[in-house]
């Protein structure tokens, strides 16, 4: 994948972790990392204080460093949710109202400035984005497979989890279809350096990279009916129910959030 970017997780390189590697997280049972994910998800959601979005990013991060996982990969890796944050909470930082940080930037619409406030409010976004995004890439970086697909089988309805399955796969030939298409470029002289400045390029690859993967998903599915595939893929394999232990520790997670929702964010406060 580092023909493309490393900015760019490498389903490749997850799977190799989640494979081949070994720490205390990987030995954790999945359904209670995917019951964990859920918990963070309603956590960020409800949380109003910046030191606790902070707090709940932090120990992400610790499990993540507990997992073996290298820290400069998610670094990289943070580019894309970045932007997305960026796009959506940079303009609230300027609008928002408050004390100004320093000097104002003049504008056609007027004087602009960075605000305490708005300046928090893109600290709570970036938290609550990059919480979720890494115990994500956690989880999946130390669940096998096996493990994964079993367990969208199970709870996904179908045909969605026919569909995420052969998405997973097929990521793979797409990853591949990419960087046969870059190294041609790149062999014929072209340079990627810079974004704008070789846009056309850009839109040609994604053009050739989607006709291919038109061409290449038909003759997959004609293969896959050949063999007898009839809309469902069979998974061989099981997963557990979690140990007493983890079932534990996972209802204590959803209590301590719906506590925090009801007594800090709603304050209603009992009898």
């Amino acid at each position: 994948m580092a023909t493309l970017s490393n900015h760019v997780p490498d389903p490749r390189l997850i799977t190799a972790y989640s494979e081949h590697r070994d720490s205390p997280v990987h030995r954790i049972n999945p359904w209670t990392k995917f019951g964990v994910i859920g918990a963070l998800v309603i956590a960020v959601t409800v949380a109003k204080s910046l030191p606790v979005l902070a707090g709940l990013y932090l120990a992400t991060l610790v499990f993540y460093g507990v997992a073996g996982l290298p820290y400069r990969r998610l670094g990289l890796w943070y580019t894309l949710p970045l932007l997305f944050v960026v796009a959506v909470a940079g303009p609230l930082a300027f609008l928002e109202p408050g004390t100004p940080i320093g000097g104002s930037v003049g504008t056609p619409i007027g004087d602009l400035s960075v605000t305490w406030e708005g300046a928090a409010l893109f600290a709570e976004l970036s938290c609550r984005s990059l919480t979720v995004v890494s115990f994500a890439l956690t989880t999946t970086m130390t669940t096998k497979y096996a493990d994964i697909a079993y367990i969208l089988g199970t709870v996904l309805p179908r045909p969605v989890d026919q569909v995420a399955l052969l998405t997973y796969r097929f990521t793979f030939v797409m990853v591949e279809t990419l960087e046969d298409l870059v190294k041609s470029v790149l062999s014929r002289g072209a340079t990627l350096s810079e974004f704008w400045s070789n846009r056309r390029t850009y839109a040609r690859i994604l053009g050739m990279t989607l006709l291919t993967a038109i061409e290449r998903s038909e003759r997959l599915v004609k293969s896959m009916e050949a063999r007898g595939y009839n809309g469902d893929i069979t998974l061989y394999g099981d997963v557990p129910r979690p140990p007493l232990r983890e079932v534990v520790a996972l209802a204590g997670c959803y209590v301590a959030v719906v506590g925090y929702a009801v007594v800090v964010v709603y304050e209603v406060v009992p009898v």
